[in-house]
């Protein structure tokens, strides 16, 4: 997925409602997180299974879901305002 900075969630996503009008509690399957993100599902899956990202999910059954509150908190966590940020501050590299 390429991601277009002139295009904005919802032109860019047709397919999953914009994330400012979802509530926190709003469950989103990992492909609309993956849309979000601008990462896989498969990356998701691995973040899941490693840890090695901080991204909480919630299982319900065989199903994983993420809270429209936890990926905006995953975005504000992961803005950085140069590129040593996050090595500075304790984060991923």
């Amino acid at each position: 997925m390429k991601h277009d900075p002139n295009l904005s969630s919802s032109a860019a996503h047709q397919n999953i409602p914009s994330l400012d009008a979802l509530p926190d509690s709003a469950l989103l399957s990992p492909e609309q997180t993956g849309e979000i993100l601008y990462v896989k599902p498969s990356t998701l899956a691995v973040w899941r299974c490693t840890g090695r990202v901080k991204l909480p999910f919630v299982k319900i059954g065989k199903f994983v879901k993420y809270r429209a509150g936890d990926i905006r908190a995953f975005i504000a966590a992961n803005a950085h305002l140069h590129t040593g940020a996050a090595t500075e501050s304790g984060g991923p590299a």
